[in-house]
């Protein structure tokens, strides 16, 4: 759809509410996390991510990406019960925010426990590979579903990185994805779809992905992205996680562009600005574009987008 696109409005379909896709909207990553690849340990005491999730919302964001196990490459599974133990109390906490809140995880149990603490997404990296049942779930609550490609685990995922027409193979598993989860009863409006930047993808890989992000985009859903401090920026540039803010609002404004929804990224105020700018250039004036948000409406009864 791009940046500066118009037409009829489009919603992505979370939980009881609606998220207005006209232009891009900011996903906020929150690790509650000791080992995540950027801010491991940061947001680990719940009183800290608590305090993080509301500033990403004053921040700008649409949607709040909770994730209680890290997906770098190398790392290890994280139990059921750990994983619910570091998530359950922020999710208790910021039951009260203004925005929407995704919750990263594949495991079937701890998706479950989020909806009913208040989750109205899930943000499965594994694309319903790991849990088939995550599709039933989204489609008895209604929750957003978010379906990331990504070979392998992420204990495994770059030891296999080539590909022989990368937007091809990556968008066919997506689509085979979706229809999993349309066959399990979700309305096409709940799914979302992420081509996994930097999940099992060389640096070259990832630039031909978010140079084709069309392609993904023809798939019909929403397309999130998230590009945000990841190392193909460090390889491009040589440098370290937190030096890779401007890089990641640089990708990320090029993926929206090439059709990407949702932007998820870790420095939310940056992102929000740059789309502001972009947004005053593209309409040619600056009226209204400091009330940039999307609008979330309340989903009407049997309307499946």
């Amino acid at each position: 759809m791009g940046l500066s696109a118009l037409g009829p409005a489009r919603f992505w379909r979370v939980g009881d509410r609606e998220l207005r896709l006209e232009a891009p909207v900011i996903a906020g990553i929150l690790n509650v996390t000791p080992d995540s690849f950027s801010d491991g340990g940061r947001f680990e005491q719940p009183r800290r991510a608590i305090a993080r999730g509301r500033q990403i919302a004053e921040e700008g964001a649409a949607i709040l990406d909770i994730g209680a196990e890290s997906t770098r490459p190398g790392a290890d599974p994280v139990p059921e019960g750990e994983e619910w133990a570091r998530l359950e109390p922020v999710l208790r906490g910021l039951r009260d925010l203004p925005i929407p809140i995704s919750v990263d995880t594949h495991k079937l149990e701890v998706a479950e426990r989020a909806v009913e603490a208040g989750a109205a997404a899930i943000n499965d990296v594994t694309g319903l590979r790991a849990e088939p049942g995550l599709a039933r779930l989204a489609a008895r609550t209604g929750v957003g579903l978010v379906l990331m490609h990504m070979r392998g685990t992420p204990r495994t995922m770059q030891l296999d990185t080539t590909y022989g027409d990368i937007a091809a193979e990556v968008g066919g598993a997506l689509a085979e994805a979706r229809r999993a989860a349309l066959d399990a009863g979700c309305a096409p409006g709940q799914i979302a779809v992420d081509p996994g930047i930097g999940f099992g993808k060389s640096v070259d890989g990832n630039l031909e992905l978010l140079a084709r992000l069309d392609e993904i985009a023809s798939l019909g859903a929403p397309v999130w992205i998230g590009p945000s401090r990841k190392s193909f920026l460090g390889a491009l540039l040589g440098v370290g996680p937190a030096e890779r803010v401007t890089a990641s609002v640089a990708a990320c404004l090029a993926a929206a562009r090439r059709g990407a929804d949702v932007l998820r990224v870790h420095d939310v105020r940056e992102m929000r600005q740059a789309l502001e700018v972009e947004r005053a250039i593209n309409a040619g004036r600056a009226g209204g574009v400091r009330d940039a948000r999307p609008f979330v409406r309340p989903r009407a009864a049997g309307d499946c987008n």
